[in-house]
């Protein structure tokens, strides 16, 4: 039920292993294009569907009632948060509602979307119950969330560990035996909410330390220092230490919407998070932070920014993704437009966005153009930027501070950090 990023992998990991997989989704754009393979997908992931579609034991279909024709439900939908990070339940309620309503005895459903602590038992435990149905005896339910990290070949979800906490011992054991050959390892947990409690601290864990890294890295720049050496000799301390790296903000499913579900939930308690608090906070500044670096850069350079001409590399949240999801270059690029700058952006995998109003397309030939202000923000494999080392080439503004921009470290997208998904 969903097949977004988190939904179709897990559908084609499942379908790998051998299951008959129904795939439903609200949006027929989806289907259509996951039925043509213009998703995007690790090549891995491409091959698998390649292979799912060519069968006859992969079906994809809008219609929700196809729940009642499964012996497991794995539901898979976004849980982003309003223009005022407010938590937005309306896709996953709707999700739960109808497999509530169309659910059958003897029937699993997993919930795997990050959303706040006792989920689970609000939108699905209590609702089989007052159908009559009773968990862990006539149906199975359980809580795993989701761990997805897009682009990433090293990281794909057959390489990493699952955990699963279930409404009842049957329940745990129906789930982790439906997910075992989906991840490396699957470990149970007490319950729903612990699981539920488990991703809400990894991402958390993760919003506050690419905050971090964010305000280290300016101390290092006001004292002199570049970040990223100093972050990889701390990062040689073999316990104890965990390397981020700064970037622009954050951005995609997670890491920018997920914390706020804690934080609403805490505030309903009448309790206070104030480290998560100011660090999401710093999280979201951070886009504004860049564009005020790059109109200052263009001061200095004596170009008005009603003139200036910038443009972005990079758009998606995060390297080797087609995601723009609350990517930080998005406001980047809505604040200088703002300042009176003609902004443009280079990104292969992001034919075209909007920022505001504009419509603006990927510009494929950057270095046949001129420039007042270049600004690195996502550097894909694919980009080839050794046009910014040669003479003359335009300023750059690395979001990434990485340092002075070699060829080597120019060509192909090298030069980046291992770990540098940490700030996505």
């Amino acid at each position: 039920m969903g097949l977004g990023y988190v939904g179709l992998p897990t559908a084609l990991a499942l379908s790998d292993a051998g299951a008959t997989v129904i795939g439903v989704d609200s949006s027929p754009d989806r289907l259509r294009d996951i039925a043509r393979g213009a998703v995007d997908l690790l090549p891995l992931h491409h091959a698998q569907l390649a292979c799912a579609s060519a069968g006859d034991r992969f079906r994809l279909t809008p219609d929700a009632t196809a729940v009642r024709d499964a012996d497991a439900v794995v539901i898979c939908v976004p849980t982003p948060v309003d223009a005022r990070r407010r938590p937005d339940l309306t896709a996953l309620s709707s999700a739960c509602a109808s497999v509530v309503e169309h659910a059958v005895p003897g029937q699993l459903i997993v919930l795997t979307s990050t959303s706040y602590v006792g989920t689970t038992r609000d939108l699905l435990v209590e609702p089989l119950r007052a159908r009559g149905l009773t968990v862990d005896e006539d149906v199975y339910v359980a809580f795993a969330p989701e761990r997805i990290d897009p682009g990433n070949e090293r990281h794909t979800p057959e390489r990493t560990p699952r955990l699963v906490g279930g409404a009842g011992p049957r329940s745990s054991r129906a789930a982790a035996d439906l997910l075992a050959p989906t991840a490396s390892v699957v470990r149970t947990v007490p319950d729903p909410e612990t699981a539920e409690m488990a991703k809400l601290w990894e991402n958390t864990y993760r919003a506050v330390n690419i905050a971090l890294a964010n305000e280290l890295a300016d101390a290092c720049q006001s004292l002199g220092l570049a970040p990223v050496p100093v972050i990889e000799a701390a990062a040689t301390k073999p316990y104890g230490f965990m390397p981020f790296y700064p970037g622009p903000g954050v951005g995609g499913h997670c890491i920018p919407c997920d914390p706020h579900y804690l934080l609403w939930q805490l505030a309903k308690a009448r309790q206070q998070a104030p480290l998560v608090a100011t660090a999401l906070a710093a999280n979201s500044r951070r886009p504004a932070r860049i564009t005020e670096r790059a109109l200052d850069l263009l001061a200095d350079s004596g170009v008005p920014a009603r003139d200036a001409r910038v443009l972005l590399i990079g758009v998606a949240y995060k390297e080797g993704v087609a995601d723009v999801r609350e990517s930080p270059a998005l406001e980047i690029l809505a604040g200088l437009a703002k300042a009176g700058a003609h902004v443009a952006y280079c990104d292969p995998l992001v034919p075209s966005l909007h920022v505001g109003a504009d419509a603006l397309h990927h510009v494929p030939d950057p270095h046949t153009r001129p420039w007042d202000l270049v600004v690195l923000h996502t550097v894909h494999p694919v980009h080839d930027l050794t046009w910014l080392c040669a003479a003359g080439a335009p300023p750059v503004l690395d979001t990434r501070q990485r340092g002075p921009l070699t060829k080597a470290a120019a060509r192909a997208g090298t030069g980046v950090p291992p770990a540098a998904e940490a700030t996505a």
